[in-house]
């Protein structure tokens, strides 16, 4: 009951409130950034609540609209693409927690949908189904247009699978788990901005008392900002959203891999990419901004500070819904990077996007590996006295 209840909570948040508000979002977002003011015609009675409505009449129009389909379409296959698109980002959700793990006397609550040993592989594993969908899409539709967009798409996210993979193994050495609950559970706490003079024995004076209270969250962002940036270029390029969206590059290939798609399964590849933009941020949030932690105040501070005033279950479930509010706070944050990213920078060229994974990317993740494990072993050798 408990498993089915945490699924909806995350169908709603993701479905209904974050998926369908992007469009509004991104309308608007983009409308700010080039002074102009946005999507504001659909109206109620009159009152167009800021253009909120849109949404809405996107939803309308994509259901009323025909699906048509190519005469000489593989017509199986061209309705199972859409939704081989789809799924994957959002079963992507089942393994990404939002809170904590609280205690209520002798009921414990995960919130996380499925708490598995080996979340990031299933992440990246369910990364890399939705390439089927769009390389079927191109296939199934026997469109030149549409075909290009599904041979780009291939080699695209394939290039980018191996070092997305890559770029995220300096984060598994130093949190030293491949769990995502784990992982987020591990920077809630602080770390020392001038422990590393503690490397440098001998080599330096000691410094003064107050360089031990500079203290920074001990989140993935801080620890390993390498593999932030390497990571978060990936995974947009795995999204196929600009400035890497050669595979429906509209001034080369019309829409490239789904060019001949309309009604609702045209919606479903534009709900996919929307729902994996939250995806995006959720791991990204995570992995490296700190999950659901509050800077500087532990989830055991929070709950024995307010629990010596108001008493230890008012604090534990006043302290998951601060957990909760701080995750979408950070998911939300994330979700405006990548916009702003979207309607910053142009596309890049073919040639560009594979000598930016192959040659610049690969590389640094392979760079990154060797300092991480040098930086361990060199704290270990010093912290065992050896």
């Amino acid at each position: 009951m408990i498993v089915v209840a945490k699924t909806l909570f995350i169908l709603l948040a993701v479905m209904l409130f974050f998926a369908p508000l992007l469009t509004w979002i991104e309308r608007k977002q983009s409308a700010v950034m080039q002074d102009r003011i946005g999507a504001n015609r659909a109206d109620l009675f009159g009152m167009t609540f800021l253009g909120l409505l849109h949404p809405l009449a996107d939803l309308i129009k994509l259901l009323a609209k025909e699906n048509v389909v190519p005469a000489e379409a593989n017509r199986f296959l061209h309705a199972l693409a859409p939704i081989l698109s789809a799924v994957p980002a959002v079963i992507a959700f089942a393994v990404i927690p939002y809170g904590s793990s609280y205690r209520f006397g002798d009921f414990e609550i995960t919130l996380v949908a499925a708490d598995i040993d080996w979340g990031v592989l299933y992440l990246l594993a369910i990364g890399s189904l939705a390439t089927y969908g769009a390389v079927l899409a191109g296939w199934a539709s026997r469109s030149n247009w549409s075909m290009l967009g599904a041979i780009r798409t291939t080699a695209q996210m394939i290039s980018y699978e191996v070092t997305m993979g890559l770029s995220l193994v300096g984060v598994f050495m130093v949190f030293g788990s491949l769990r995502l609950t784990d992982i987020a559970a591990a920077q809630d706490t602080t770390f020392r901005l001038f422990g590393f003079l503690d490397l440098l024995p001998g080599l330096l004076p000691a410094g003064p008392g107050w360089l031990d209270g500079v203290r920074l969250p001990a989140w993935g962002l801080f620890l390993q900002p390498l593999a932030f940036v390497l990571f978060f270029t990936c995974i947009l390029a795995e999204n196929k959203r600009p400035p890497f969206d050669l595979p429906e590059a509209d001034s080369e290939l019309v829409a490239g891999y789904f060019t001949e798609y309309s009604g609702m399964r045209f919606g479903l590849f534009y709900m996919a990419e929307f729902v994996e933009v939250v995806v995006i941020a959720g791991v990204m949030t995570v992995l490296f901004l700190g999950g659901w932690s509050i800077p500087w105040l532990s989830q055991q501070t929070l709950i024995g500070g307010v629990g010596s005033l108001l008493g230890v279950g008012f604090a534990t479930a006043f302290c998951m819904l601060l957990h909760v509010a701080c995750f979408f706070a950070k998911v939300a944050f994330m979700i405006w990077l990548q916009m702003l990213i979207r309607w910053s920078f142009p596309r890049f060229r073919y040639d560009q996007l594979m000598d930016l994974c192959w040659k610049i990317i690969l590389p640094l993740s392979l760079l990154n590996v060797f300092l991480t494990a040098g930086g361990i072993l060199l704290a270990e050798r010093v912290g065992g006295g050896g």
